[in-house]
């Protein structure tokens, strides 16, 4: 699948007349607890030629394409990264830690991680992660019979709330990392770990009966960060100027 990954990022550069900087696995197979039929969830950074940025008109700065073939492909065009990230967006932090990597040519990745700590906001972080937790939990899991799978969606969110607030750092994309650094009670644990095991095993976990210390822990940490991140100072305004800085650089590198 790799192999065919990085022909489909070749036609995307030829077809589109960008050249890519940088790919990775972005969803369950990033996180550790994908299964046989997971798709393959694609993420890059991307660069147009010089001429393209010197323009009146505003145009598009992503790049989508349909589910084909469990491959879900899509990118942010280089400005539109850098915008993202001056703001700390989360899904873009995740790129930039993702463990499988498909492409890494250039230079501006290892800068933006060198900046990630100057540039991270913690409020913001941890409010995107509870909200995701918020709304999977409110749409799968309050029931008695549920969508077993989707536990870990939630559970993985709420555990990298907690690690930023340990760490005050950017959370790791791996599900066992969040989950070794976090979980106190034993009991809690065997049951997260028995349900990764069947994942990863290839059983279809469909509807099933709740995992009721699975669902109390949710809760209970769901009304802790909901009033937790409310106390947050955030960060000051950044500036632009070393993001613009390292756009230029980026063309510079890229094109000359």
């Amino acid at each position: 699948m790799r192999e065919k990954i990085l022909k489909e990022l070749n036609r995307i550069e030829r077809e589109e007349k960008v050249k890519i900087l940088y790919a990775v696995e972005s969803g369950s197979r990033a996180w550790g607890f994908a299964s046989k039929d997971s798709d393959y969830d694609v993420r890059f950074i991307y660069i147009h030629p010089i001429k393209w940025y010197l323009s009146v008109d505003q145009r598009r700065d992503v790049i989508e394409f349909p589910i084909t073939d469990k491959l879900d492909i899509s990118g942010w065009d280089i400005r539109k990264t850098l915008e993202l990230f001056r703001k700390s967006n989360p899904s873009l932090l995740e790129w930039l830690s993702s463990p499988i990597i498909y492409l890494h040519k250039s230079s501006v990745v290892e800068s933006l991680r060198e900046l990630s700590t100057d540039y991270f906001s913690v409020k913001s972080t941890i409010y995107h992660y509870l909200n995701m937790a918020k709304e999977n939990y409110h749409k799968y899991l309050v029931d008695n019979q549920i969508e077993i799978k989707k536990y870990f969606y939630v559970l993985r969110s709420l555990l990298a709330c907690q690690w930023i607030e340990k760490n005050q750092s950017i959370a790791p994309m791996e599900f066992e990392k969040l989950l070794a650094a976090e979980l106190a009670k034993q009991s809690l644990n065997d049951e997260i770990e028995n349900l990764l095991f069947r994942k990863r095993s290839g059983e279809k976990l469909a509807i099933e009966g709740r995992v009721d210390i699975i669902n109390d822990f949710i809760e209970e940490r769901l009304k802790y960060y909901q009033e937790y991140v409310k106390g947050i100072k955030d960060i000051s305004p950044i500036d632009y100027d070393r993001l613009n800085k390292l756009f230029r650089t980026t063309l510079e590198e890229v094109w000359r």
